[in-house]
């Protein structure tokens, strides 16, 4: 199993090119299901979770060629709209071929999903949306069989209880198909949202609304296949900023878009982080200590989960208390006692983090255990004096392509271990 070695105590300094978006190519790979004919699709980052999704649209009677940043998906009909265990188990996104596969066939089976073990994530509101549309939904030995009667699904005004995102998403992606007008009131408002809405647009659907909280879609009878060029990753980049800042770095990165990450900057700026606009990205200039900021995690717009561990590590090189509120994942704190292994002070409450900010932090052997966790560790290891080992960086490769190559064309002192270390 493979490992991060990290010398620490270099400032980042460069430039740097951020990937296309993992969470914007995985519904949109999924979604591609809806319409038969090759698909192409560009700036796709080179992951892990990429490949999975290759085997599972393989699996479901597509031809995928995947050569990042291409990938190209030439999708035919099926007779058994089926996603196994043994693919999805391995990534909870894999769930977002429930919504194409019922409204290209009117059925579907689909294992219950996996992943980070980050807490409790269930696909009730996807179901939900599906029975509003007219499907029957069972759920036996593990698995979600969805079937609908009439064999198309019908339009329908669905009240989400919570902004899913995936759950928007595979709504979205049902809808496009189905008889009449659906409307998605709650919905997730998350630029990948927005991108999955114009892509399904390009395909010939009529999706409005995306990026506000009411999206309303027409149903089409058919739609064609895309050519479309993925969205940067803003977690990504926002993981980089962070790593720019925490390190005294001064780096830019290319090809972002800052108005995605707004609330990840406004946090990052009144911690005394510099971020500026500039040319076709933005630039990140830190100086540690920073000033104590406390932060809450929210649904888009507001702050993502998916920078909370890495704001922490932030916040643990600042000049006094801080606290981190954790509102959209019950466990999502398990990087807590690996920073504190490398000198960090953070005491947890319940959803609550509370650190104190710390001169510096020391080199150790840490465990990744989810994947943005990951992140924050390999972060911390770039700041700490010493040596650091981030084991079990399988979690970082489902989200971060050559995370180390990156890192060591910003001057940092970074290697890939294989195997046991």
């Amino acid at each position: 199993m493979d490992s991060i070695r990290i010398i620490g105590g270099k400032p980042l300094e460069g430039e740097l090119r951020v990937s296309g978006a993992k969470n914007a190519a995985l519904p949109i790979l999924c979604a591609s299901l809806v319409a038969d004919g090759q698909h192409t699709f560009r700036n796709v980052p080179d992951l892990r979770d990429i490949h999975t999704t290759a085997k599972l649209l393989r699996h479901l009677g597509a031809e995928v060629e995947v050569a990042p940043p291409l990938v190209t998906v030439n999708v035919a009909p099926v007779d058994e709209p089926e996603a196994p265990y043994e693919l999805v188990k391995q990534m909870r996104a894999s769930v977002l071929v429930l919504g194409p596969l019922v409204a290209r066939y009117g059925r579907a089976r689909v294992s219950l999903p996996g992943g980070c073990a980050i807490g409790a994530r269930p696909i009730d509101q996807h179901l939900k949306g599906l029975e509003a549309m007219g499907a029957k939904v069972t759920l036996e030995h593990g698995y979600v069989n969805v079937v609908v009667p009439s064999g198309r699904l019908h339009g329908a005004e669905i009240r989400l209880d919570i902004p899913t995102v995936t759950g928007t998403e595979n709504l979205m992606s049902a809808a496009v198909l189905a008889r009449g007008r659906t409307t998605l009131v709650n919905a997730a408002r998350e630029p990948e949202v927005e991108e999955l809405a114009r892509v399904l647009n390009k395909m010939g659907a009529s999706v409005e609304g995306a990026g506000t909280n009411v999206i309303v879609i027409e149903g089409k009878e058919s739609l064609e296949p895309v050519d479309h060029s993925i969205i940067a990753d803003r977690i990504e980049a926002g993981t980089y900023m962070v790593a720019a800042a925490a390190t005294g770095g001064n780096v830019f990165l290319d090809a972002i878009t800052l108005d995605h990450l707004e609330a990840v900057a406004a946090k990052m700026r009144q911690a005394g982080v510099i971020i500026e606009r500039e040319a076709s990205g933005v630039r990140v200039v830190g100086k540690p200590p920073f000033i104590p900021t406390d932060v809450a995690t929210a649904p888009h717009p507001g702050f993502p989960t998916d920078m909370q561990a890495q704001f922490m590590l932030l916040m643990c090189l600042s000049s006094g208390r801080s606290g981190v509120t954790e509102n959209i994942f019950e466990n999502r704190f398990m990087h807590v006692p690996e920073l504190n292994r490398m000198g960090a002070k953070i005491e947890v409450h319940g959803r609550v983090a509370t650190i104190d900010g710390v001169s510096g932090l020391s080199g150790a052997e840490v465990m990744a255990t989810d994947l943005r966790a990951s992140a924050s560790l390999v972060v911390a290891g770039l700041v700490a004096q010493g040596t650091t080992l981030v084991r079990r960086v399988y979690h970082i490769d489902r989200g971060y392509e050559r995370i180390e190559e990156k890192l060591a064309g910003l001057g940092a002192t970074i290697e890939r271990v294989k195997g046991d270390a």
